[in-house]
Order: structure tokens, then C-alpha cells, then sequence
């Protein structure tokens, strides 16, 4: 194709403005169908969701994974910029939970650092399972606990030294820790974790049991993602049924892929607070991924989260760097390749007459960019705007020899060619 007219543009661009919607399309941020933002269809929407990051709790416990206090601070320092509004920490030591622990020392420098980048933000202590765990919470000057209750009875025993002998047993005590958390002027999250494993009538008991213990919030752990997104947000609805004054959240697995999903039903349904990591990170498939959660609630349905959007990459790679667990390139909002379409020349021609066509959202509204390689479906236009990034200058009549020659070069190594190589052969000099 010529280069275009202004006129062809403007024609261009009016026909694809026809079906947008104001909304649904802020011009250098997104454009998506206008139907997400239809309560017609998509139900109605909160105006915003809080968004929990567990990334700190999860890296403690990737294997493998040994980065310095340095650097986890670091990673912290990020996250705690980023805006989000709550943050579980790593689990202290004798915080009356089975797993070894962070040092106190540490825990209170990770407390102190979040104070001093984000004020507002609540931190959480997780999985509080004693009151001796509150107590230590609250020494440490944590803003809240997350208290787990188990969806089982005698098979709570798997996670603890002894074997209960009812269910009742179970909610009981963890009633006390919520009672105890409450006096000691904590928040409380209770956790329902494996909450697939509950039946109707324990969920609504249970809920009905820590609501009288004074807990804030109930949160739907599913470890196993064993909940489809329909399911998730049925649980939305009859937890907050059986304790209608409390806050509900969620925690979605990422087994099927279908953790951000998840966590648009349960919104739907009512949820308020939503668990999510960086890249994903937890055990097993991991979490909903924070960025691509973040993007979804605010570009789809227009649910204010309170993120600083343009820290989602940074925040992203660090966690690849810090834990040495990249995602794959094509990583959701945030991977290099994210929103790479090929070395097409028409690659550039769309991206010239409107950049948010097959890019529904605008990269730099999180931090990245759009990458437009150079391959062997590479014309003129791909070669002219390669050799612009890398500052060299040509005759436009050399193009076309050099298009010939880089698509020789790609075939030969049988790879993508290097920066360096690409500057050869723009200076080579032409064959007569």
C-alpha cells in the first residue's frame, strides 16, 4: 500500500468510530466492546473492587526461589508504589501458623517500608491460626489478620498437630481467634480456605459463625481452583446471604486459566476484595494474576481498583528477575510479546490509522510498549521504522535492497536478526 492521504485517514478512522462508545473507548487508553460496559449484559458492576496483593506471602514459599532481603525490599518498595490498596506479608515467625516464617526483624522493616511508600495501605497478617499468632500481629503492628478456617472437620488435621474431633470443633476455635483478633483492634479476614469441599448448609453456618465473633470480611479460598466462575460467584451470593453485614473476597486459583474470570463473577455477585499476585505467583498454577486483573476491572467493565496502572510491568519483570520464574513472553498486559502482532507491514499501517485495533488497550497505559519485530514478513514500512528505532538514516530508494538482504540474512541464520546485524546491512553498500 501507498502511504496514505489525510483524507484516506480521516475516512479510515471514521469508519472504525462508527461502533465505539465513550466509555468502552478513551482515546490513548482502550477501546473495547462496547457491550462490557452494558449492564444489560455484563450485570451490574461495582463502581470499584479492592485488590489484595499476596506476592510477598506467595515468593517465601516458591521453591527454589532464594533472593536477598535486598531485593525482595526492593520488589516491596514497587508494589507498595504501585497504589494497591491492601498487602499480605510473608507469614511472621510464631505467628501460631505451620510454616517456618520471616524473621520479626524483617517483618517489621517490610511494615515500615510499605508505611513510608503507601500510608493507606492495609497490611495484612496471613493464615493467624492461635491467638498467640493475633498477639504477635498485633506487636508487630500489622493492620489486619487473616484467620483460616479449614473446610473440614477431622481432616483439618492434615494441616495441624492434632485431629479435630467435629467440625464444630474446628469453627469454634477459630471463632475464639476471630474473637481475640477483634479485641486487640485488628481487621479480621476470616480465610474459608478449600471452600469447594463446603457444603451449602457448613458455608452458611460457618459464615454465620464468624459474623457473631466479630470477624470484617469473609475470603473464598479456592486452593484447588476447583471453582468455575458461575460457581464463584454463587458463593459470593449465599456467603453473603448468611452474613449479609460483612465484607466478601475472594481468592482464585489459576487451574483452568480462569482466575480473572473468577474474579469478574464474584464482583459481579458482590465481592468487594480480590486476591491476586504478581505474575501470578503462588503454589500450583498460581493466582489471577495482578495486572492482568487490574487491566480487566478497568478497561472492560470500568471498575475503578486503585492501581497505579503504569507500574504493572516494572512490577511484573522485577518479580521475574527477583524470583527467577519469567512468564511466558506473551504474558497478558505485561509480557514482552503482550502486544506484538508480527513484522507485517500492515503492523504498521493499522498501528498509523488508529493504535487501539487489534491492541484493545494502549501498552503504555501499563508500562510496556509495542514491539514490532522484524521478520520475513517484514516489508519496506517494517524495515523504515526498525532502522528509525536504531537512528540510521537511508536513501528511501535503498529500502527495498535492504528489505531483500535482511530477509536473505533471517533465512540464512534462521533466527531473528540482532540489532547489530540489521545496522550491517543497512550500511553495506548496494551491489551494482
Amino acid at each position: 500500500m501507498d502511504d496514505l492521504t489525510e483524507a484516506q485517514l480521516e475516512r479510515f478512522r471514521a469508519d472504525i468510530n462508527r461502533a465505539r462508545t465513550p466509555g468502552a473507548y478513551e482515546p490513548g487508553r482502550w477501546s473495547v466492546g462496547p457491550a462490557n460496559r452494558d449492564p444489560a449484559v455484563t450485570g451490574g458492576m461495582p463502581e470499584r473492587v479492592r485488590l489484595r496483593d499476596t506476592s510477598m506471602r506467595a515468593i517465601e514459599s516458591l521453591p527454589g526461589v532464594t533472593a536477598s532481603r535486598e531485593a525482595k525490599s526492593g520488589f516491596l518498595r514497587l508494589l507498595a508504589r504501585s497504589g494497591v490498596p491492601e498487602i499480605v506479608l510473608a507469614t511472621p515467625s510464631r505467628s501460631g501458623h505451620h510454616g517456618d516464617g520471616r524473621g520479626l526483624d524483617t517483618v517489621r522493616a517490610d511494615l515500615a517500608l510499605v508505611r513510608r511508600e503507601h500510608p493507606d495501605c492495609v497490611v495484612y497478617c496471613p493464615f493467624v491460626s492461635a491467638t498467640d499468632g493475633v498477639d504477635l500481629a498485633r506487636d508487630l503492628g500489622f493492620d489486619g489478620v487473616q484467620v483460616a478456617v479449614p473446610a473440614f472437620g477431622p481432616a483439618a488435621g492434615i494441616y495441624r498437630s492434632s485431629i479435630p474431633a467435629s467440625r464444630d470443633e474446628v469453627v469454634g476455635q477459630m471463632a475464639d481467634v476471630v474473637g481475640h483478633a477483634r479485641t486487640q483492634g485488628l481487621r479480621v479476614a476470616v480465610a474459608f480456605t478449600m471452600v469447594s469441599f463446603l457444603t451449602d448448609e457448613e458455608l452458611a453456618e460457618t459464615a454465620t459463625a464468624m459474623a457473631s465473633a466479630g470477624a470484617d470480611e469473609i475470603t473464598l479460598f479456592d486452593g484447588p481452583g476447583a471453582l468455575g466462575p458461575e460457581a464463584f460467584g454463587r458463593l459470593v451470593q449465599a456467603t453473603a446471604t448468611a452474613a449479609p453485614d460483612l465484607t466478601i473476597g475472594l481468592h482464585p486459583h489459576n487451574t483452568f486459566g480462569l482466575g480473572v474470570a473468577c474474579a469478574v463473577s464474584a464482583a459481579r455477585a458482590g465481592a468487594a476484595v480480590v486476591e491476586s499476585s504478581v505474575n501470578g505467583y503462588c503454589g500450583g498454577p498460581g493466582n489471577a494474576d495482578l495486572a492482568a486483573t487490574a487491566a480487566a476491572f478497568e478497561a472492560l467493565y470500568g471498575v475503578q481498583t486503585g492501581i497505579r496502572l503504569t507500574a504493572l510491568t516494572e512490577l511484573s519483570r522485577t518479580a521475574a528477575e527477583l524470583t527467577g520464574r519469567t512468564p511466558a513472553t506473551n504474558q497478558p498486559i505485561t509480557g514482552p510479546d503482550a502486544f506484538c502482532w508480527g513484522g507485517g507491514d500492515w503492523v504498521i499501517v493499522e498501528s498509523d490509522v488508529d493504535p487501539l485495533m487489534h491492541n484493545c488497550v494502549q501498552p503504555a497505559l501499563f508500562g510496556n510498549e509495542r514491539r514490532i519485530p522484524l521478520t520475513s514478513q517484514s516489508g519496506p514500512r517494517v524495515i523504515a521504522a526498525t532502522l528509525h528505532r536504531l537512528g540510521i538514516k537511508v536513501d528511501p530508494a535503498s529500502l527495498p535492497s535492504i528489505t531483500a538482504r535482511c530477509h536473505a540474512e533471517l533465512t540464512r541464520l534462521g533466527r531473528l536478526l540482532t540489532d547489530d546485524e540489521i545496522r550491517a546491512i543497512s550500511r553495506t553498500p548496494l551491489t551494482p
